[in-house]
């Protein structure tokens, strides 16, 4: 009983940023850039799914609201790189998202609603 407590007091509790900064990369880093990026396509494509799935619709059936077949829109959900921005907008038009985006580049926001 004594060595499970010792072995209790001996573990060291870490942040979810510093597992992060250990195993991907520190903030700033490239690779950590790459990381974030994936991340947050991969959290579109479960948008856009989580979505298509709400409004009862198929693959197939959201493709042809927007001019796209299936397969474009596994693409979006699966995090596939190749898919153009165009179709990404002509999705959340589709399932009547409010789109908000924000650009910062060399300490200029541009906001497009």
């Amino acid at each position: 009983m004594k060595a499970n407590k010792e072995m209790k007091e001996e573990l060291k509790q870490y942040s979810l940023d510093e597992i992060t900064d250990e195993i991907v990369g520190k903030v700033g880093t490239e690779e950590r850039e790459q990381f974030e990026f994936e991340l947050k396509l991969d959290l579109l494509g479960d948008i856009v799914k989580q979505t298509r799935l709400e409004r009862h619709l198929t693959q197939e059936q959201l493709g042809e609201l927007i001019g796209v077949k299936k397969a474009q829109i596994s693409k979006i959900e699966n995090n596939i790189k190749d898919v153009r921005f165009s179709t990404i907008m002509k999705v959340f038009n589709a399932l009547k998202a409010k789109i908000k985006l924000s650009v910062e580049l060399d300490n200029t926001e541009l906001n497009i609603a």
